[in-house]
């Protein structure tokens, strides 16, 4: 069973390649109720576009400690 911190390496690959890792552990660390509407609007997304990391993002973004501590996964990346 793979669990959504499974996916954080891969998640965090794609915004640093893109160069939004530090944009986006801001908008985790300082905008919980933009990360709790990005959940659901992932969540209603799931009826157009089923996937697990979609799912696992979600949940993710639902859990104001995980989204935390994928910030902080974020930043701990960049800085090692």
């Amino acid at each position: 069973m793979t669990t959504t911190r499974d996916y954080w390496p891969r998640w965090a690959e794609t915004l640093r390649r893109y160069q939004l890792n530090d944009i986006a552990a801001s908008l985790l660390e300082a905008g919980s109720p933009l990360a709790l509407l990005g959940a659901q609007a992932l969540y209603f997304s799931r009826g157009f576009f089923n996937s697990d990391q979609i799912s696992a993002l979600a949940a993710t973004l639902e859990e104001e400690q995980e989204a935390r501590a994928f910030a902080s996964f974020l930043t701990q990346e960049a800085s090692g």
